[in-house]
């Protein structure tokens, strides 16, 4: 899961005090071997504030085995291998490029290249882009399957229902 599939939930349509079944639900869903991340994308979470919601979450809730480190061997050749293409392309503006190479995008991918895992993320793809290096496009180009956080919760089968306790 990238940085966004968390973020954007928390800002938006799943926040915690609304629908905490979205964070139970990717709890469970690791437990049964569904879904992970990776340790740079913790560390993108954890760079919010100590008492914000989504930090916390992350220390407190997330199962130790959550986020998988990058540190193989295959996991540093896949990802030189995204960096230089994405620093040779002459589509992608240098600002573009350097921004790139400071985000956990490309280890993901890099990740998922290894492990034959799908990447999700919010992010759309836009192949003419110029100003921003896009998660979907990089993984198009090598060829890494990529969802966004809904095909992945109907792929889960995560049903996010509230039921009034005296319905019958």
């Amino acid at each position: 899961l990238d940085s966004d599939v968390f973020i954007a939930a928390k800002n938006t349509y799943y926040a915690f005090e609304i629908c905490p079944g979205f964070w139970d639900s990717i709890v469970y869903a690791h437990r049964h071997g569904r879904v992970r991340s990776i340790d740079r994308i913790k560390a993108e979470l954890l760079a919010g504030q100590p008492k914000e919601d989504l930090v916390v979450w992350v220390k407190e809730r997330v199962p130790a085995g959550f986020f998988h480190g990058t540190q193989a061997r295959a996991v540093h050749d896949a990802y030189e291998e995204i960096a230089l293409w994405v620093q040779r392309s002459v589509q992608y503006l240098d600002r573009a490029k350097a921004k790139f190479s400071t985000e956990a995008d490309g280890w993901l991918v890099a990740y998922s290249m290894v492990h034959g895992t799908t990447v999700v993320t919010n992010e759309q793809p836009r192949p003419d882009s110029r100003s921003r290096v896009l998660l979907p496009d990089v993984c198009a180009q090598f060829k890494v399957p990529c969802r966004d956080t809904f095909t992945m919760l109907r792929s889960l089968a995560v049903k996010l229902d509230l039921r009034p306790k005296d319905a019958t």
